[in-house]
């Protein structure tokens, strides 16, 4: 939507097309998406050419090695999305979805009835894979988005834009469905829009998310930091702890739901603590701890204070405690309020840390990068939201859509029933 118009301007015409998008059938949300699809397949070459530009500016700026991890965009990324897209198609219609219906009285039906937000503003990291998964998330659930991503990846994000767009509008989305913002400055007058702009969704520092909060008038939902925890009780099967503490670190370390601290009961015992660490020296992650680990280890030795660290790097703070309740403890004063998880055969332990750590993820034996709308079967996510209200978790199309109230009438007035003429007679209906 290239154009010379302001952010407002541009907002108050996507609000106004906003009930257009909320208007489109199920089938012709599908259709857009599957145009968007074909579009980029058959656009990839000149998606790989833009990212390549991204990733020599990135190199020579001395971008850090996190950041170009997530900027990279490749044929595993494409497909990734593509097949994102597919599961989005295949996912139930998450609006006009009667949630309840409700009989005040004979001939006075209410429903509630799910619906799109509305307008939403994703500010997002340097990610183009997110860029698609946003957009198509926001097709689905029948939201218009304004999109910023990182600049690091400007030159992708251009191009994946442009493709996802004109191919939407071609299938039958109204013009007003989606904006790029490009300039930094047009953050500042995208928090200004609270009468056209219903939702921002940052992804970000804690710093960054903080000043979006701080500075607008408009609902925010979204996360800041990912310190993700993994406790190994003394009830683990340490082979299992093994496998799962090293894949939650290393598996894709620039995420927010690798494991950033790893906290071990102190009864496991000496040797066990010592196969665990090792298990992580050779997958070439550095250990950082407290002095009972640093002498136990001949690690780094850091503060206390330290173990809030986000590392998004081959680097993990490691800490001994004194059973599941000091494990929770610790969890929630550092943690993110993310993801987290326990490693033990105890049942009783697990429902128990799981009930107790207040995060919105909150795992038994298996690694906490697991926590992601792909694969929790939401197609996708516009992020991870570690608030409580409205969304929390991996933010997929539930997260896009809130609900109305629908009164079906045959004439009633109030004034029956507040001066004793009639009377409620609530049932619960089908």
């Amino acid at each position: 939507m290239g154009d010379n118009r302001s952010i407002e301007e541009i907002t108050m015409g996507m609000k106004a097309d906003s009930y257009r998008m909320a208007s489109l059938s199920a089938e012709a949300r599908n259709r857009i998406l599957d145009a968007v699809k074909k579009e980029l397949k058959d656009s990839k070459a000149k998606i790989f050419e833009a990212n390549e530009k991204d990733l020599f500016n990135a190199k020579r700026d001395n971008i850090s090695e996190a950041v170009i991890k997530r900027l990279k965009f490749d044929e595993h990324k494409l497909d990734d999305v593509l097949r994102g897209i597919d599961q989005l198609i295949g996912l139930t219609d998450p609006i006009n979805k009667i949630n309840f219906r409700r009989q005040l009285d004979e001939g006075l039906i209410l429903e509630q009835v799910t619906c799109p937000i509305g307008v939403i503003g994703i500010i997002f990291e340097a990610r183009p894979d997110a860029l698609v998964q946003i957009s198509s998330l926001c097709i689905k659930s029948g939201n218009c988005a304004i999109l910023k991503g990182g600049k690091e990846t400007a030159n992708t994000n251009k191009v994946l834009f442009d493709i996802i767009y004109n191919a939407a509008v071609k299938a039958g989305a109204p013009e007003g469905c989606m904006h790029q913002a490009e300039g930094h400055s047009e953050i500042d007058e995208l928090l200004k829009c609270h009468k056209s702009v219903d939702l921002i969704i940052p992804r970000g520092s804690n710093a960054f998310v903080s000043y979006i909060m701080n500075n607008t008038k408009i609902p925010v939902m979204g996360h800041a930091d990912g310190v993700c925890h993994t406790y190994i009780d003394r009830d683990a099967d340490i082979k299992k702890a093994c496998a799962i503490a090293v894949d939650a670190k290393t598996q894709y370390t620039a995420a927010c739901n690798a494991t950033e601290t790893l906290l071990i009961d102190r009864a496991v015992g000496d040797e066990n603590i010592k196969t665990i660490a090792t298990a992580l020296k050779d997958a070439k992650v550095k250990i950082r701890g407290n002095k009972e680990v640093a002498n136990l280890l001949g690690c780094e030795e850091m503060e206390e204070k330290e173990y809030c660290t986000e590392y998004l790097d081959m680097v993990i703070s490691l800490k001994l405690v004194d059973g599941v309740d000091e494990a929770i403890t610790h969890i929630n004063r550092f943690g993110s309020h993310h993801t987290d998880c326990i490693i033990t055969e105890n049942k009783a332990t697990a429902e128990h840390f799981m009930q107790l750590v207040d995060s919105a993820g909150t795992y038994q034996n298996c690694s906490t990068r697991f926590a992601d709308g792909f694969r929790y079967g939401f197609g996708a996510e516009v992020g991870i939201s570690t608030g409580k209200i409205h969304a929390r978790g991996p933010v997929g199309l539930a997260g896009l859509t809130t609900y109305k109230y629908k009164l079906y009438g045959e004439g009633q007035i109030v004034s029956d029933y507040a001066e004793g003429r009639k009377n409620f007679d609530f049932k619960e209906l089908s």
